[in-house]
């Protein structure tokens, strides 16, 4: 596939003023036309996904092949064990696919380059990078990390911040890579007050980059048993050398 490159835009004053009010922004038209629909393709082909599962002191992983193949009594126990944690506790579960840190060497415009790394490798550029920080003018981003994210019926991600000692973490992002979700079948990124209550939700938008300071709390709702389709991104930090 051709790499991916940025939608040209001249709305960054508005979008930055957007960000400035509450410290979130949603960018639609993220990436130039057909680079959106050539990952998501990418991503849907891949056989390499891995589930992860948080317990209460450590985070399970299992080949997403080796999930579905399980007894379905064994994952009834497995599912009620979670939701029963996660009802007073940071929890979730969903698909991912890693981008090794730091990205492996190659050319930004390699044709045969894996598409989520050339994605990770776009995120890094300084156009990207500098594009990105006139949001917020006095930000210390430097490098982004990436992984691709896929929430299937049952997935979710309890309210939490994202603030991890040693990180840098400046800033959160999403690309959205799924057409046509509907706000029912859940999957909702929603921001919390300071009493947990819902201020604000972004739905899932296929080529649209929500971006969020760190540290702010959110979580993202439970994909219901009659959602469509997955919900398919690509989630990172922009962060600084820490």
């Amino acid at each position: 596939m051709l790499a991916p490159h940025l939608h040209p835009r001249d709305d960054w004053r508005v979008l930055r003023d957007r960000f400035a009010a509450g410290g979130r922004v949603q960018i639609p038209n993220f990436l130039a036309h057909g680079s959106a629909e050539a990952l998501r393709g990418a991503l849907l082909r891949r056989q390499d996904w891995r589930h992860v599962i948080s317990g209460e002191s450590n985070v399970f992983e299992i080949a997403r092949t080796d999930l579905d193949a399980m007894a379905a009594a064994q994952r009834t126990i497995l599912e009620q064990a979670l939701h029963a944690e996660a009802t007073h506790g940071f929890r979730f579960r969903y698909d991912l696919i890693r981008v090794p840190e730091p990205l492996p060497q190659g050319l930004a415009d390699d044709p045969d380059e894996d598409a989520l790394i050339a994605f990770a490798r776009l995120m890094n550029a300084p156009a990207t990078l500098d594009a990105l920080r006139r949001l917020d003018p006095d930000t210390d981003v430097t490098f982004a990390d990436a992984q691709a994210t896929r929430y299937t019926h049952g997935d979710f991600l309890t309210r939490h911040d994202d603030a991890v000692a040693g990180k840098g973490r400046r800033m959160a992002y999403v690309l959205g890579l799924t057409p046509d979700w509907a706000p029912e079948w859940g999957g909702l990124l929603l921001f919390h007050g300071p009493d947990g209550s819902v201020i604000e939700a972004f739905a899932p938008r296929f080529n649209t980059l929500s971006l969020f300071t760190v540290p702010q709390p959110h979580s993202v709702s439970f994909i219901a048993p009659y959602a469509g389709m997955a919900r398919l991104s690509v989630t990172g930090w922009l962060r600084t050398q820490s």
